[in-house]
């Protein structure tokens, strides 16, 4: 039987990092070679982690304006005892994304290898 403890702490590790626009955080949480992917303009957009931790940085970030957190996991899906799926849903102030997380178990704990994400909706004000 897995014990989901240190993967579930993982996942809120990136939940507080998005929330908190904490790239400590965020470069913690994802393995250093990892990158980003998005085809909701019709292509595919790749971007690798140095550059997402970069933007997010710049970022206000939505703990700062008072909005509280708001991510859900939708799903994990367990392909072996060091590789997981992890479907999830996350609001960043307007914007409500749904992200498919790869993660992999390694002598750092377990780090997300590959995101790709999508813009859900977005909240009128």
């Amino acid at each position: 039987m897995l014990n989901q403890t240190e993967l579930l702490t993982a996942i809120e590790a990136y939940f507080d990092a998005i929330h908190g626009c904490d790239t400590a955080k965020l470069n913690a949480v994802f393995h250093p070679q990892s990158s980003l992917f998005d085809a909701d303009n019709g292509t595919v957009f790749v971007e690798p982690i140095d550059s997402f931790s970069r933007d997010v940085g710049t970022r206000v970030s939505p703990a700062s304006t008072g909005q509280k957190r708001d991510a859900e996991v939708l799903m994990i899906d367990y392909l072996s005892p060091v590789s997981a799926a992890v479907k999830i849903r996350i609001r960043a102030h307007q914007s409500i994304f749904v992200d498919h997380l790869g993660f992999v178990k390694g002598a750092d704990g377990w780090q997300i290898v590959s995101k790709i994400w999508h813009l859900e909706s977005t909240i009128d004000s």
